[in-house]
């Protein structure tokens, strides 16, 4: 095995084995998916297979070509699967197909994984079911995961999924990338689905936790790949430089006690400069791109970067801020942009003229921070009474443990 193998220990090298098999997994699945056409096929095959490396690998040591290894022991498993579970005709010859595969080439799993990608997020599938089935097929979560992760009940998922799956099946839903004249509104579906995954993660709307790490960070993996398969695509670069900017925050948006920090807050110094500079960088390539057609998430990243790059939050260019949100507008507008942007302009204009375009916002009742915002704006007012009808109000709707927990805090500071 010396000579197809290399050597692993137990510690970081172990948690290394697994980081390599979970990285791998994902095109192991794209490949059997195409070959087996099952998707439920695919993944017992997987599993299997992922199973096996993780007991193998950190004794044995790592196969030379690790994708390789997977393949054949999750197209062996397949085969096993094939011939136990039916004897219908045709289906001994479909597992002897498995058993001697041509080579894939990396231009065919480059090919498979696009397909996966788009197939999970079809427009003929809900947004919730898209969602739920990005994180349990593309990011390897467990039915539990991606039930924990969307504050679902676990047999509710598990129904969802399945539902997901049989829609697939039932609706035809190819599997393959879109046509060329397709892929922009295609491509949309798959950037919001991602967009929303990291969401949930970056800002929880119910629980005790502010940040769900696992769901971030199976976003930012599935952009990275996105932008891997798709390099010169402006919304997935600007997708990518967006997720980076806001997780590059992660370790001051909390204080030591756990407690919620807003940007004016924030300690810059514990922001991740390699995360800062590398979206920073993915934001000049996608504005590059952009030049005659914005794009939203490369205008939600281009503010993103005027946030990241101000040394203080005093020296943020306001003015840059508040003309990107008017760019925004021209391609995403929607109430909770107009909201940005009227927090934007109260920081340039003062909280009179936010304010002002805050109360102009329509759709937003149910919104907490419509309310919080509201809540900020009449305290620098100096209109207390209102400030803790609003921050009541926000209180009175779905949040976050540590977020509620501000604003319980902001509201104690007028009524103390």
């Amino acid at each position: 095995m010396a000579g197809d193998a290399t050597r692993v220990g137990d510690g970081p090298s172990a948690a290394a084995v697994a980081r390599l098999v979970r990285e791998e997994r994902t095109r192991i699945l794209a490949t059997l998916i195409r070959v087996t056409g099952s998707v439920d096929l695919a993944e017992d095959a997987t599993q299997d297979a992922v199973v096996r490396a993780l007991e193998t690998w950190p004794r044995d040591g790592v196969p030379e070509n690790p994708r390789a290894w997977l393949l054949v022991v999750a197209r062996r498993r397949a085969v096993d699967l094939i011939r136990r579970e039916a004897r219908r005709a045709g289906k001994e010859a479909e597992a002897v197909s498995l058993l001697d595969p041509a080579p894939e080439n990396p231009e065919s799993v480059r090919d498979d994984l696009l397909r996966l990608i788009f197939t999970c997020c079809h427009p003929a599938l809900s947004l919730d079911a898209q969602v739920a089935l990005a994180l349990r097929t593309l990011a390897g979560l467990s039915t539990a995961e991606v039930a924990r992760g969307l504050l679902v009940p676990e047999a509710t998922m598990a129904k969802r999924l399945t539902r997901a799956k049989q829609k697939i099946a039932q609706a035809r839903i190819p599997y393959r990338v879109p046509a060329a004249e397709e892929l922009t509104a295609r491509l949309s579906g798959v950037a919001a689905t991602v967009y929303l995954i990291f969401n949930e993660g970056y800002a929880a709307g119910a629980g005790d936790d502010l940040l769900r790490t696992a769901l971030t960070g199976e976003a930012i993996r599935l952009a990275r790949l996105l932008a891997e398969l798709m390099p010169d695509e402006a919304t997935v670069l600007g997708l990518l430089a967006l997720l980076l900017l806001q997780d590059s925050r992660r370790a001051a948006r909390t204080d030591a006690d756990g407690r919620l920090l807003l940007l004016a807050e924030q300690d810059r110094s514990r922001w991740d400069p390699a995360l800062v500079t590398e979206g920073v960088e993915l934001v000049g390539r996608a504005l590059r791109r952009t030049a005659h057609r914005p794009d939203r998430y490369v205008v939600q990243a281009a503010v993103a970067a005027c946030h990241a790059l101000a040394p203080a939050y005093d020296l943020t260019p306001w003015d840059a801020v508040v003309s990107w949100y008017d760019v925004l507008l021209t391609v995403h507008d929607t109430p909770v942009v107009r909201l940005n942007r009227a927090a934007a302009v109260a920081e340039r204009d003062g909280p009179a003229a936010g304010l002002a375009l805050v109360d102009a916002v329509d759709g937003l009742t149910g919104y907490p921070w419509w309310h919080a915002t509201r809540g900020e704006l009449l305290r620098r007012l100096d209109r207390p009474t209102e400030a803790v009808a609003a921050y009541d109000r926000a209180l009175a709707l779905d949040l976050s443990g540590p977020q509620a927990e501000h604003l319980r805090r902001r509201r104690a500071e007028l009524t103390d």
